[in-house]
């Protein structure tokens, strides 16, 4: 009886402007004997991961902007106002490329709020992500955000309520 192994590699890179690309590949094979498999396994698991990630070298096209029309997603001075759009057409008022975060609004403004008014050295909120993460504080995503202030709550002496939707709540008791 013939045993049949299927093996599939793959791998996304972010790339400027909000772009990406994504290389897959697959491998199948057939085995005559179980006690084959392990080593197959990380034979072609090997085979795959180093042909994927010598293909991924290579981008190709390189978008220039957001826009689908080729331009950059910016979008002429309104009223003194840089407009951009987003997937779905809409206006927003552009942000500049510093003041990008990638977690959300009200994660940026809390760690914002407790660097302020502890008064913590950004370079060493900045080191506390690069630690943890491997990565700035303005790129963190949201679940590493999410981390990153616990943390940061816990060196401030605040820590931050561990409930989860799990958790049962504590019930007042009837005297």
């Amino acid at each position: 009886m013939a045993i049949k192994l299927s093996a599939n590699y793959s791998k996304k890179l972010g790339l400027p402007q909000y772009s990406s690309h994504s290389f897959s590949a697959s491998i199948e094979t057939e085995l005559s004997d179980i006690t084959q498999a392990e080593t197959e396994i990380a034979r072609l698991y090997g085979l795959l991961q180093h042909s994927v990630d010598q293909e991924i070298q290579h981008p190709g096209f390189v978008p220039e902007g957001n826009g689908s029309n080729g331009s950059n997603g910016n979008h002429a001075p309104q009223n003194g106002r840089t407009y951009s759009t987003n997937g779905n057409g809409h206006r927003a008022p552009a942000k500049p490329a510093a003041d990008r975060w990638n977690c959300t609004e009200g994660q940026r403004g809390f760690i914002l709020r407790i660097i302020n008014e502890n008064q913590l050295p950004k370079h060493e909120v900045e080191d506390l992500a690069q630690q943890l993460f491997g990565t700035g504080v303005k790129e963190l995503n949201k679940m590493q955000a999410s981390q990153l202030i616990e943390d940061l709550l816990v060196k401030v002496g605040k820590p931050a309520p561990r409930q989860t939707r799990w958790q049962q709540r504590p019930t007042a008791q009837a005297a």
